[in-house]
């Protein structure tokens, strides 16, 4: 639970058939960051769409109800994908703002721009630059097992929130 000596964060690469998650905390006074928990969160191809945003949204309330995070960091959406993959992720985005809403979260949207930037540097970065930053920012995810590409930008846009929350 957030307190005030701490800040826990849900942070989101949004999709509908796979979904990077992470729970990050922050120690406000060491200012040591740390992973609480991190996955790919999968749904069955099989299903119709609304039955993969009820899972979806279920999923996220019980992360919500077990770490109690104050804020919620997505990353939006790259215009350069397929219009229909757009569309339905779009849909993703709405449950997801509306289950954090519900449950008092401050919602922060971060571009995958602003990720790359505020991770490596520089927002030319590709996601092989991205993943090496986020092992000499969190050297625990060295024993972690391997991680999806979705669940590295989930870590890389919640510690992306943390440091524009300096600058908010």
């Amino acid at each position: 639970m957030s307190s005030s000596t701490e800040k826990i964060i849900l942070s989101i690469d949004p999709g509908y058939e796979r979904l990077g998650l992470c729970i990050l905390r922050k120690d406000l006074v060491t200012k040591k960051m740390n992973i609480l928990h991190s996955e790919c969160f999968k749904t069955a191809k099989e299903l119709v769409f609304q039955d993969r945003l009820f899972i979806i949204g279920t999923h996220i309330e019980e992360l919500i109800k077990k770490y109690k995070p104050s804020n919620m960091a997505i990353e939006s959406l790259f215009m350069g994908t397929n219009q229909k993959t757009a569309l339905k992720v779009s849909e993703v985005k709405g449950v997801l703002i509306y289950i954090s809403k519900k449950n008092s979260l401050h919602v922060f949207e971060y571009t995958p721009l602003q990720i790359k930037s505020a991770i490596t540097g520089s927002g030319r970065s590709d996601k092989i630059a991205v993943q090496k930053m986020l092992y000499l920012l969190l050297p625990e995810l060295k024993n972690i097992s391997k991680k999806i590409d979705d669940e590295y930008d989930a870590i890389a846009c919640g510690l992306t929130h943390f440091a524009f929350e300096r600058v908010l």
